[in-house]
């Protein structure tokens, strides 16, 4: 017989999710690659600094690291990188963090670079077969770190020789933004993405093809897709010389194919086959062979498999019943690689073998982001949730409950709200297990992780309604989940919260300051000044709020109206601010002018700082700083006494 579950309060519940053990047995994983029947990835370690390391796992089991402790690999094109390893046959080839040089890397050799170490960055590596050179996006910043915008181009860096010391043969420049250089299976020809201000990769880009001369360079470049208003992304050659590249022309992320003179679509459906291009070597679509692809794909907020004929426009659904999150696909004959992750299944590396029988294709986990599966009974698991919100439009979000085996709250007590805005905007959240939401859920908090209006994989429609609208379409729908909840009974309407990151805590900001829902806040590396936000920020973004409010500085009135800075008299809620002192995305003035304007308010406020971090934390003592310092605040501020001994933080007015 289970012994009786004890009685304690929502949030003070004990649990054995704690800050630390997330940071210590978990790691971020990514870019997955098949070698030679080994399987291997990037591993990002809160534990060694956020490190980014190269891993192995042979055949056999054992796994190994690819690079010793002086390498990190991580490039800052974009400031938010991606497309940072490319594995050779020979060698591997990876940006490195501390200098943003690109290297290559005989098997226990020691690196060699391939680019002047600390001139320029580089990102979107690829291999040039034929002519033996690497492919990238390659961005230069002003000598001494000026104040000019950064110069992108696309460049070949040879794979053998000394670094050039021009930082490369220019394939392509002019345009703002490159992305996605890919030769195609005899070298013959080049593709690639570009895009210039104002538009962001998810309003509108445009793919060219060119042939390679013999002497390496683009001639006669053709655009096959988009332009100002359609977007195009991740094209990928087939062996037999036709391109597939993913077009939301239709309204949706879809698939088409260009055989060399037109384009057509592959398999019109209401899915999107990709996600927004934050980062560099989003792989949704890889080809198998010369008419089959394995292809990500998501409807509703799940994330599914599926083997599409390019010929018949026949997609075969691949399943795999435990996760929910599927991405980062990689092929080597017709094994796949792939990150996945599902509601009580952490993020993992994965293996996939499609030559065996449906019934024997059982998904190998090579390496999970936590050294062990969580325990069931302190899982929550989500439930995906629709409701009403402002304007007559319906959102969307994933409801997770309390959930710990051990403890019940007193009767008739509703737990507090957790209202979870995810940042970007232009992203989305997932139905898959995060170990942060379940920090919060296993203590007798439930949470709503939401996909405003704004977020990606329901449509371009759905992605455009918060163009204009920022501020507005993204708080009213965060305001609606937490009140349609509360409705239910599902929370208590006096302990609603709000959180976010990054744009997700503009959200938070703009949620307490303009409306009277919440009674309390947090904002990591939040926003609080949109006009500070548009003329202090990094190229990638610098137009991005010309589509989410207006032109700058013509609306110069819209930044003024919509920022929580010029209005902290409407602010009456506690709230708690986290921020990285090197962050050159949200630089930390924006938190620094908020918390000296609620200070001056004389409400509750604390400011929690990380000297060394940048955009995200990624150090263990950065992530669990923040997590306990965010519970021991909500503690102070509800009068509830959280389990286990947590660090206090100060908070000024209390």
């Amino acid at each position: 017989m289970m012994p009786p579950k004890r009685t304690v309060p929502h949030g003070a519940w004990p649990s054995p999710v704690s800050a630390r053990s997330l940071t210590d047995a978990g790691v971020g994983l990514r870019s997955p690659w098949l070698a030679d029947g080994a399987v291997c990835w990037l591993e990002s370690r809160p534990a060694e600094g956020g490190r980014t390391v190269p891993v192995r796992r042979a055949a056999h089991g054992v796994t190994a690291d690819l690079l010793g402790p002086g390498w990190d690999v991580r490039t800052r094109v974009h400031e938010y990188g991606g497309g940072d390893v490319l594995a050779l046959d020979e060698a591997l080839v990876f940006c490195n963090a501390a200098d943003q040089a690109v290297y290559r890397a005989a098997p226990g050799g020691t690196p060699v670079a391939l680019s002047v170490p600390g001139r320029d960055r580089f990102a979107d590596l690829a291999f040039d077969a034929p002519r033996r050179r690497i492919l990238a996006v390659r961005e230069r910043h002003a000598e001494g770190g000026g104040h000019a915008e950064p110069e992108n181009a696309l460049v070949a860096l040879p794979l053998d020789g000394d670094a050039p010391s021009d930082g490369g043969v220019v394939l392509a420049s002019g345009a703002d933004f490159y992305a996605s250089p890919r030769v195609d299976a005899d070298g013959r020809r080049l593709a690639w993405v570009s895009w210039n201000h104002p538009n962001m990769p998810w309003d509108g880009t445009e793919l060219w093809v060119a042939d390679l001369a013999p002497d390496g360079l683009p001639a006669a470049p053709v655009r096959v897709a988009g332009g100002p208003e359609e977007s195009v992304v991740q094209p990928v050659w087939l062996p037999d010389g036709r391109l597939v590249y993913v077009s939301d022309r239709g309204g949706w992320w879809n698939l088409y194919v260009w055989d060399g003179a037109a384009s057509r679509a592959v398999l019109p459906m209401e899915a999107e086959f990709a996600r927004p291009m934050w980062v560099f070597g989003e792989a949704d679509v890889v080809a198998l062979d010369a008419r089959t692809l394995a292809c990500a794909y998501t409807r509703d907020g799940l994330w599914f498999l599926g083997l599409v004929d390019v010929d018949d426009g026949r997609l075969t659904p691949v399943e795999l019943p435990a996760f929910t999150r599927i991405g980062d696909l990689s092929a080597r004959g017709r094994t796949l690689a792939f990150i996945a992750a599902g509601p009580a299944e952490p993020g993992a590396v994965v293996t996939l073998d499609l030559t065996l029988d449906l019934d024997k294709r059982t998904p190998q986990v090579a390496k999970r982001g936590m050294a062990t599966a969580p325990d069931p009974a302190y899982v929550s698991s989500p439930t995906p949730i629709r409701f009403p919100t402002g304007d007559g439009a319906v959102a969307h979000a994933f409801y997770y409950p309390p959930a710990n085996a051990d403890v019940r709250a007193p009767d008739g007590e509703k737990p507090p709200l957790i209202v979870r805005g995810h940042g970007g905007p232009t992203s989305a959240t997932a139905a898959a297990y995060a170990p942060k939401i379940q920090y919060w859920t296993s203590r007798g908090f439930a949470v709503v992780d939401v996909n405003y209006r704004g977020s990606t994989g329901y449509g371009r429609a759905y992605r455009d309604a918060l163009k204009g609208q920022w501020g507005i379409a993204d708080v009213e729908d965060c305001v609606a989940a937490a009140r349609h909840l509360a409705g239910q009974g599902l929370a208590d309407p006096a302990r609603l919260i709000i959180t976010g990151s990054s744009a997700g805590g503009y959200t938070t900001l703009c949620a307490v300051t303009f409306h009277d829902t919440f009674r309390a806040g947090a904002s990591h590396y939040g926003i609080s000044d949109l006009e500070a936000l548009a003329t202090d920020t990094h190229k990638f973004e610098a137009r991005y709020l010309d589509s989410l409010v207006g032109p700058y500085p013509a609306r110069k009135d819209l930044y003024e109206a919509r920022s929580p800075i010029h209005f902290v008299d409407r602010l009456a809620v506690p709230m708690v601010f986290f921020q990285g002192l090197e962050d050159k995305v949200v630089p930390p003035n924006q938190a620094e002018r908020m918390v000296a304007a609620i200070d001056a308010k004389g409400l509750p406020v604390a400011y929690v700082t990380f000297p060394t971090e940048r955009h995200g934390f990624r150090k263990a003592e950065s992530i669990v700083a923040a997590l306990e310092g965010e519970l021991y605040f909500y503690g102070r501020i509800f009068g509830f006494t959280p389990a286990g001994d947590l660090p206090g933080i100060p908070i000024r007015n209390l």
